[in-house]
């Protein structure tokens, strides 16, 4: 029961990242970073597929020497989702990972060195199809920016992204997206709108260095929310002081709660009172815990009462209306005839969520052999 979304994109050109598609109306993407050291190559790889697994579609690894690109090649080796490589300073590092197969290049190109040195790895970027990604940051702007704006400014990190479009421009290198992150959301949110009025390539959005779990997930969603509602941005990539799985998690609810993208279950949860019938709270994080492998998009109403319970429930792929002892159950709007044991209602909804997304599933396979 997915409604689309009202918010008209802004429209862009499209680069790829291996087989993810960036810009041109594509589905924003979901990356996130590994925090492990890249040397490390069993740790890493293990972290992408953890990444992976919760639907990570573009994973970011920092190549800081030559010893993590040697590194990068056998990761490289053991994973399937597209690989972006973090690069600073040193093209000779960029040249190497584009050897081993990375999917893009995070390197900016006005502090790799001189003219010929950005030009090989232009042009490297260019015979392997590798797009570039440029990433300015509020907290690392040129020192001649600093002095001329005082303090970070929308239009200090946007004239600083300018630079380095306007290297790629000359070479005639159109494969790029663009990032103007910075801690402060009013500082990235004007440099993004700032941005978005210049150029045509996809934007990658995201807060940097946005803080812990909870209020990094926050400022995130509130700066990237309202970016993305006014149609600005391709890609996101939520970065917290946490397990890079969580990034991936809430990069996907903030798509989910715009109405963009809709993958894995919706929970539509009271916050609970006195009113309630079962544990409402610990019904919901069981589930959340349980179905995380469930990608399929469902919404699931769990309302502790009959307040708002029937009318959550009717607009619900399933829904839970709390009862004495006996919750009501809903299946697509319907009110089912069974009522489901309150004593018992975590291992009896998950059973029943999982029998709809095979419904559903099968339905879609169905659908598009059919089309």
């Amino acid at each position: 029961m997915f409604a689309e979304s009202p918010i008209k994109r802004r429209a862009s050109t499209r680069i790829n990242v291996g087989s993810v598609p960036i810009g041109d109306g594509a589905p924003i993407a979901v990356q996130s970073m590994t925090n492990t050291p890249t040397t490390d190559v069993e740790a890493t790889v293990a972290q992408i597929k953890r990444i992976q697994a919760v639907g990570g579609e573009i994973v970011r690894v920092s190549v800081p020497t030559m010893d993590a690109a040697e590194a990068f090649r056998e990761i490289r080796r053991q994973v399937t989702v597209p690989l972006i490589a973090d690069i600073h300073f040193d093209y000779r590092i960029a040249l190497k990972v584009a050897e081993y197969g990375v999917d893009c290049l995070r390197i900016n190109p006005g502090n790799i060195g001189n003219h010929e040195r950005i030009r090989s790895v232009v042009d490297c970027a260019r015979d392997k199809g590798i797009p570039i990604r440029i990433g300015v940051n509020g907290g690392s702007l040129e020192k001649d920016l600093q002095e001329k704006y005082g303090e970070p400014t929308p239009e200090a990190l946007v004239e600083s992204a300018m630079r380095h479009v306007d290297i790629l421009d000359k070479l005639n290198f159109d494969q790029f997206k663009v990032s103007v992150k910075a801690s402060d959301v009013f500082l990235a949110v004007g440099a993004y709108r700032l941005l978005a009025q210049k150029i045509d390539q996809p934007l990658h959005l995201g807060i940097t260095e946005a803080g812990g779990f909870r209020a990094g997930a926050v400022k995130s969603a509130v700066g990237l929310g309202m970016l993305l509602a006014e149609g600005i941005g391709d890609t996101i990539r939520i970065s917290l002081a946490a397990d890079p799985v969580e990034e991936i998690k809430v990069g996907f609810d903030i798509l989910k709660s715009l109405r963009i993208r809709s993958r894995g279950i919706n929970f539509i949860a009271c916050p609970s009172c006195s009113r309630q019938e079962f544990d409402v709270i610990g019904t919901v994080n069981a589930l959340e815990q349980r179905l995380e492998d469930v990608l399929t998009p469902m919404d699931v109403s769990i309302i502790g009462c009959v307040v708002n319970g029937p009318g959550e429930a009717e607009v619900s792929d399933l829904g839970l209306t709390g009862a004495r002892n006996m919750s009501g159950f809903y299946l697509d709007g319907q009110r089912q005839k069974e009522r489901l044991d309150n004593n018992d209602l975590v291992d009896q909804l998950e059973r029943r969520i999982r029998a709809k997304a095979a419904l559903l599933n099968e339905k879609n396979r169905i659908d598009v052999k059919n089309a």
